[in-house]
């Protein structure tokens, strides 16, 4: 029978919380009275905000720069914000990246990229966090990030949808090997979020239309955050092995298509 653990550290290491998803997840879960590290890649400047809000939420947060591109080296930086936190009891995989190219066209340097940041990250600063909750004996919490494109496929995606269906089943075999531990591991898939990386950092998602979407617009990282830190708090031990769609009804809408004016959805516009 596995031991019951509720003791882990209050404490939270969030990658890619310079902006968007998970600077929002960062400050949801500063105002649930965890301490923060946070990475960056890029943008010092919106580091520095992050943990601006961080620190005004009452909570201390530790900032270092992380490139998944170097691998396997870079995950180390997880390890320097546990030490520096002292301790840690969440991971929020949060960083990440996509390039927009036909499968036949897509290059092995675009193809590496995406995995390297999408897949090879997340399970290299995992397996570090899991270990040393293992060793603390106290439990812990890890979240990935992954996307609706973890269950449905989407034209011109070939590596993130690889990258992010890999996560999903990645996490699914995580919680069953870290439950014993005390350790839950869910994913969150997010739908259209208006953040930077969908090109909406500062556009208000309840004044957008998408007639396409059930609840009708794109949705705020802050809905993303909410559901992150109920995964990360202590009233969701008996959940793990999970993907949560924050997608205003996005995946639901598969047997729909035939609804679609034309065949604009073949095409492909390269980044």
């Amino acid at each position: 029978m596995p031991a019951h653990y509720e003791d882990y550290p209050r404490t939270a290491v969030v990658t890619g919380a310079d902006s968007g998803i998970g600077k929002a997840c960062a400050v949801a879960l500063a105002e649930a009275g965890f301490d923060i590290g946070i990475t960056w890649y890029g943008d010092p400047e919106g580091a520095e905000r992050t943990a601006a809000e961080v620190r005004g939420a009452g909570q201390r947060c530790e900032v270092a720069e992380l490139d998944l591109t170097r691998l396997p080296e870079a995950a180390a930086v997880v390890d320097d914000l546990a030490d520096r936190l002292g301790g840690v009891g969440v991971l929020v995989n949060n960083a990440g990246t996509g390039a927009s190219a036909a499968f036949v066209d897509t290059t092995w340097e675009q193809w590496r990229e995406v995995l390297a940041v999408d897949l090879d990250g997340p399970f290299l600063c995992a397996q570090r966090v899991a270990r040393r909750m293992r060793t603390a004996g106290r439990g812990g919490r890890i979240v990935n990030i992954t996307s609706v494109h973890e269950h449905a496929p989407r034209v011109g995606s070939a590596a993130y949808c690889a990258a992010k269906g890999g996560l999903g089943l990645l996490t699914k075999v995580m919680a069953q090997e870290l439950a014993a531990d005390g350790i839950t591991v869910n994913a969150v898939a997010p739908g259209e979020i208006s953040t930077p990386m969908t090109g909406q950092e500062d556009v208000d998602p309840f004044t957008q239309s998408r007639p396409g979407v059930p609840v009708g617009r794109p949705g705020d990282a802050r809905e993303v955050a909410a559901v992150v830190a109920l995964l990360a708090s202590p009233a969701a031990a008996y959940v793990t092995g999970a993907s949560w769609p924050v997608d205003g009804g996005m995946l639901l809408m598969g047997p729909q298509a035939a609804a679609l004016p034309d065949e604009s959805w073949r095409q492909v516009e390269s980044t």
